[in-house]
């Protein structure tokens, strides 16, 4: 049985975060793990000129021979990535010699674990990207190596901080009662369906409901991917996965205090923003037991599809991987 209860680690709730630069108040060295992947080229970028204090200064990369979209990939990424003064090194264990924080963007969530172990028993603060693992116990172990190294680590999607979104978190309409969210989904044979990409919109829910959710049920076609979940106090969330190739982000959240309507995603600089804060003050902006429940959520999704529609509670797959509150 594991469990991440108890944790001497200090986390703040997503709510807490805002992207005022001002906060940023220290500097180091940043190293990215993994070129294998577009957000990493962005995420470089994006710290880089951001001046406040923090720069990527060195990378490496692994290749997934069984992946296209890591062997198609990284050589572009790569070149981007040199191209911008980065030194690229050959081991993880040199990359953790010249830097102080790191960014473990490998396209490869299978990797993750091991990644993650050894940059956590290096003693630097880790942003994993999505997703965080390819399974739920995977998900549970990361954290569990956070406790055992007492360094605080989170993901996210960038949609998690998208204005609107965080001004519902933040209360602006009051108890979200439930929400709606749509994204675009698709699939990755190398990852259970919803890990991939329906993540993104997943999380967006959470980000908006919190959590507290019970049972969940998934209801897939051709053109959607459909997922509902029951929250405490009989609070409904549902997202909607378009597999019709259309690129947006967004959806409704209903309050006791009104309605909002979430907007457009407009990019990575919030996340960025978020990054640097957490290596900044060691407050990861999102705490774990979100993100497990997060993949909890879809982990029972899965099984309700294996089980022709089923309900499926989050109890029962948080118990099957060993997870205990």
């Amino acid at each position: 049985m594991t469990s991440i209860a108890g944790a001497g680690i200090t986390m703040i709730g997503s709510s807490a975060f805002a992207k005022n630069k001002t906060q940023i108040k220290g500097q180091g060295s940043v190293g990215i793990v993994g070129m294998d992947t577009s957000h990493s080229p962005i995420l470089v970028k994006a710290i880089n000129r951001s001046e406040n204090g923090y720069i990527v200064t060195t990378a490496f990369t692994t290749v997934s021979l069984d992946f296209p979209l890591s062997t198609n990939r990284v050589e572009k990424f790569t070149a981007e990535i040199k191209s911008m003064g980065i030194e690229i090194v050959s081991t993880i264990e040199e990359l953790l010699d010249k830097v102080d924080f790191v960014l473990l963007c490998t396209v490869d969530g299978r990797l993750h674990l091991k990644q993650a172990e050894k940059i956590l028993k290096a003693g630097k603060r880790v942003f994993i990207d999505k997703p965080m693992a390819t399974s739920l116990k995977n998900v549970i172990e990361i954290f569990n190596l956070s406790k055992k190294y007492n360094i605080p680590t989170f993901t996210s999607s960038a949609v998690r901080f998208m204005d609107e979104v965080q001004m519902v978190r933040k209360g602006n309409i009051g108890k979200v009662l439930g929400a709606d969210t749509y994204a675009p989904v698709s699939y990755q044979p190398i990852y259970p369906e919803l890990y991939w990409y329906g993540i993104h919109g997943i999380e967006m829910l959470f980000t908006l409901m919190k959590t507290g959710c019970q049972k969940v049920k998934r209801l897939t076609t051709n053109n959607y991917d459909i997922v509902t979940g029951v929250w405490d106090e009989g609070r409904i969330g549902n997202y909607r996965g378009m597999k019709n190739k259309m690129g947006k982000f967004g959806g409704q959240a209903f309050g006791n205090k009104g309605v909002s309507y979430l907007g457009e995603f407009m990019g990575f600089e919030p996340l960025h923003h978020a990054i640097l804060y957490y290596f900044d003050t060691g407050k990861a902006p999102v705490q774990p037991k979100e993100t497990i429940e997060i993949f909890a959520f879809m982990e029972a999704a899965h099984e309700s599809s294996r089980k022709n529609g089923e309900w499926i509670t989050i109890r029962s797959v948080l118990d099957k991987a060993g997870y205990t509150k």
